[in-house]
């Protein structure tokens, strides 16, 4: 017996500012987790996947992550994705060391 299919967002990060963005319905990039599409099918999950991997000049990293029907759209499932959409940490490190200057 095959195990049911959790549903996933198309996530990534934006090119040239590195933050965080997930792929909504209308084929926007959002820096909102609750805007992203919450794809309930596999097949089309990985047709979505592939549109997004072909953005080269827009993205890089594209995947796609575990999420659940939340009451105000997709919401993360795993910590990691949790962690994401709240976007970089406050310690100084790389380009946030070098604006701290």
């Amino acid at each position: 017996m095959s195990r049911p299919y959790i549903p996933k967002v198309v996530t990534a990060n934006a090119l040239l500012e590195g933050d965080v963005v997930y792929l909504t319905a209308d084929d926007r990039w959002s820096r909102q987790h609750h805007e992203a599409e919450l794809i309930e099918d596999e097949a089309h999950a990985q047709m979505r996947l592939l549109h997004a991997a072909a953005q080269k000049s827009v993205i890089v990293g594209a995947y796609l992550a575990d999420a659940k029907r939340g009451p105000d759209g997709p919401e993360p499932t795993h910590f990691r994705e949790e962690f994401r959409t709240r976007g970089p940490s406050n310690y100084f490190h790389g380009k946030q060391e070098e604006a701290a200057q």
